[in-house]
């Protein structure tokens, strides 16, 4: 043994690890003090990025990982750089032939292609960047990232709107102010003060008024992060947190970066050839029906796992220091497809709900015990939980000139941005929503191909032309009514021999967003289990929001490292929505640029200082003539002014309620 090797030997040798927490909640005050050496919890940088250390506990540990999407992936990730589990000792068990879940994308131009869905990514996605900065780039030569190949997409072609929204057979709307009333204002203010706690199984409907569910602002959200009006308040608020930084370049998505590709060529590709390389075995057709525990004390310890392989049960025997991952449900179980001719089969009946092989799993755990959560919460709601998309595969035709000309930031085959996101038709019955991202979205894409996606809402309304409810709707009548709303019906029959419209109609795809309360979604990491993590969009994240990529990363990262006792920590989400510099600016931006409640008082101590420049421009013009004590005494009776009636309206709220339950 060399000098350094047997210093280094004796010093870990004689290391004591402090316990840490792996998924620390800002609830205290965080301040230094002795023995706090740990990082804030939301705390974020280099610092964060040590490696985990190697014990060597785990290099003949078992790792069998239930369902191949982007948590599953990150799982595998976080076990063999984190963990140090050899990726031979690493098996997904994957009821589908191809890895990825609900990130999708395949077809060709001649049948049409087909993507459920895309990614509206932002730059604090913490976890996420911090698997793909280490995954190889998709095009890029080594040493390049998948992060380093986004990062140069984006910096190079910025991405924004020029027409958000449209009405009135095509024309663009105003989609430059949020149109929030001084109340509704307040009301999300209060909203956000709100404990997490107080919200439980309340929906949006149930919290805010008409006037603001009838704003542009939250046509623009709704549209933008799919939430119906029916949905949790909770998860809204998570949002408002998580986005808070964001909330200025909403209006015109120059908040949002996209990938190049479509989401499963830009991220599962990748992702799953490095994992390919570091030895992991990668099973499809293989559904995990049970699982099988030994109780001791008071922990529950996987023994085993019941599974169906072509056709055939088989059981695979779990030691005490293997691990299992599994990814709780899923928002696109039991997908229905369409054709251009054909509608999908949206027939379904209330013992079916729920109870298809994407839901097995986490229904059988959820029987053995009340830690694993309440499935039926999220599962047996599909006429408040699905909405519908089409993928249009689209030659050149009168569709893409007018979208092209009147919509778009730059031509559809220039390889730039294009729509910037999606546009949103606001007199849309559906509320239908179309965008077109760069080209190509498939790498094997004719160059004389575009590919376009749009999607509904409102499910249970029939069209402005069309007379029925979209999924009742074939590709091409759903074409025809996209083309209603751009005053284009003349030129239909060109358009439609010119478009291949594949569609799928998802029961569950905003399930997560259903009304909730403590204890319906299962910690990652129950207290009872030794050696089972829960990951995905139905389990608990302290902070963050649903329907991201970034929860699916965060989650698995969370259960590797507590399940494994890393000395790593999972940061929470990015500490802007504490920023006075973001705040103030979304405050203003919630007025419209107007300027906000105690602006003046602002602009009077800070005038002349070095904290100046954290005020919004629009505050420069307010209060310039008034004393110190003159403004303060003004923006008091407007903030006290604005907090009573606020007030006053949700107690007339509650009194309504406890007369209408009545």
């Amino acid at each position: 043994m060399t000098t350094n090797a047997k210093n280094n030997s004796d010093f870990l040798k004689n290391m004591v690890f402090k316990k840490v927490d792996h998924q620390p909640q800002r609830a205290d005050y965080q301040s230094h003090q002795p023995g706090n050496s740990m990082p804030f919890s939301d705390a974020h940088g280099n610092y964060q990025r040590n490696i985990g250390f190697d014990t060597g506990r785990f290099k003949d540990s078992k790792v069998y990982i239930v369902g191949g999407g982007i948590g599953g992936l990150a799982a595998a990730y976080y076990f063999i750089r984190d963990a140090h589990i050899p990726g031979e000792n690493i098996t997904f068990l994957e009821e589908l032939a191809v890895q990825g879940g609900s990130l999708d994308g395949a077809g060709n131009a001649e049948d049409g292609y087909i993507m459920r869905g895309g990614r509206e990514m932002i730059t604090t996605y913490e976890n996420f960047w911090d698997m793909f900065q280490d995954i190889p780039a998709l095009e890029l030569p080594e040493p390049y990232s998948v992060l380093d190949e986004y990062r140069l997409i984006n910096d190079n072609d910025p991405n924004y709107s020029k027409a958000r929204l449209i009405h009135n057979k095509g024309d663009i709307k105003d989609f430059h102010k949020f149109n929030l009333n001084k109340a509704d204002q307040l009301a999300i203010v209060r909203l956000l003060l709100k404990n997490q706690d107080e919200l439980d199984n309340l929906t949006i409907e149930d919290y805010f008024s008409q006037s603001f569910l009838d704003s542009n602002f939250w046509t623009l959200w709704r549209s933008m992060f799919a939430f119906e009006n029916w949905h949790s308040l909770l998860e809204c608020k998570l949002y408002m947190h998580r986005f808070l930084e964001a909330l200025d370049g909403i209006k015109d998505m120059s908040t949002l970066l996209f990938a190049r590709y479509n989401q499963y060529d830009s991220f599962v590709v990748p992702a799953q050839k490095f994992l390919i390389n570091k030895g992991v075995n990668l099973q499809s057709d293989t559904l995990v029906t049970a699982v099988d525990f030994e109780q001791q004390g008071d922990k529950k310890i996987v023994k085993g796992l019941t599974t169906t392989q072509q056709g055939q049960q088989v059981h695979i025997p779990v030691r005490d220091n293997d691990f299992v991952i599994i990814t709780t449900g899923s928002m696109t179980e039991d997908t229905r497809y369409g054709t251009s001719d054909t509608a999908p089969d949206i027939r379904f009946a209330d013992d079916t709900m729920g109870r298809t092989k994407g839901w097995v799993l986490w229904n059988d755990l959820a029987k053995q015990s009340a830690v694993f959560g309440r499935p039926e919460k999220f599962n047996r709601h599909v006429p408040k939980s699905a909405w519908m998309s089409a993928t249009l595969t689209c030659k050149d035709s009168a569709l893409l000139r007018k979208i092209s000309e009147k919509y778009c930031v730059n031509p559809p085959l220039s390889g730039k941005t294009v729509t910037g996101g999606i546009v949103t038709i606001t007199d849309s019955n559906w509320l239908m929503s179309f965008t077109i991202n760069r080209q190509p979205q498939f790498p094997d894409q004719p160059k004389d191909v575009v590919v376009m996606w749009l999607y509904g809402l409102l499910m249970d309304k029939k069209g402005n032309y069309v007379p029925k409810t979209m999924p009742e709707c074939t590709g091409h009548e759903i074409v025809t009514e996209l083309l209603y709303h751009l005053d284009l019906l003349e030129q239909k029959d060109d358009i439609l021999a010119n478009t291949i419209a594949n569609t799928a109609y998802m029961p569950y795809i905003t399930s997560m967003f259903m009304p909730r309360a403590k204890g319906d979604r299962p910690q990652i990491v129950p207290e009872v289990c030794t050696n089972l993590g829960l990951i995905g969009q139905f389990v608990e994240t302290n902070n963050d929001v649903v329907f991201t990529v970034e929860t699916s990363v965060r989650s698995a990262r969370v259960a590797v490292y507590t399940l494994t006792d890393s000395n790593k920590q999972v940061p929470d989400i990015v500490p802007t929505q504490y920023d006075i510099r973001n705040i103030l600016r979304s405050a203003s931006t919630l007025n419209d640029d107007q300027g906000f409640i105690g602006e003046g008082i602002l602009r009077r101590v800070l005038a002349n200082t070095y904290y100046e420049h954290i005020l919004p421009p629009v505050a420069k013009k307010a209060h310039k003539d008034s004393s110190l004590m003159q403004t303060l005494a003004e923006q008091f009776e407007v903030f006290k002014a604005f907090w009573h009636k606020e007030g006053h309206k949700d107690e007339q709220k509650d009194e309504q309620k406890a007369q209408d339950k009545k």
